[in-house]
């Protein structure tokens, strides 16, 4: 299971590495899609931070568990809310993506706790 955790953690930390270095440089798809949504520009660089401290949190689990327990329910509560904002929107071909992570992302958070 502590294998199952490590890889899953990393996993994810590279696509929220990803996701905020996309949001940090204002990639022209991200940025249209979340203007769309009605995501305001300045909110950009706390997402992404968000991401990397997500990243963060997932990766120093694998040197203390709490921790990364912690960081994956936040990825979670993250994700929650992207999927939200993109049914909000009525954007229904929108949320699989970060409704898919959300559930990923619980994962870490179950594999944490049972092998503490």
């Amino acid at each position: 299971m502590f294998i199952a955790y490590i890889v899953l953690a990393v996993l994810l930390s590279v696509v929220l590495v990803v996701s905020g270095r996309a949001k940090l440089i204002k990639d022209d798809e991200v940025t249209s899609t979340m203007v769309r949504l009605g995501v305001p520009l300045s909110w950009f660089p706390a997402l992404a931070a968000l991401e990397f401290a997500g990243a963060a949190g997932l990766l120093a689990g694998i040197v203390y568990r709490p921790l990364g327990i912690a960081a994956a329910i936040g990825v979670v509560l993250y994700f929650l809310g992207a999927a939200a904002s993109h049914l909000r929107a009525k954007d229904l071909g929108g949320s699989p993506v970060p409704a898919a992570l959300m559930l990923v992302a619980i994962a870490p958070a179950v594999l944490g706790i049972t092998t503490l």
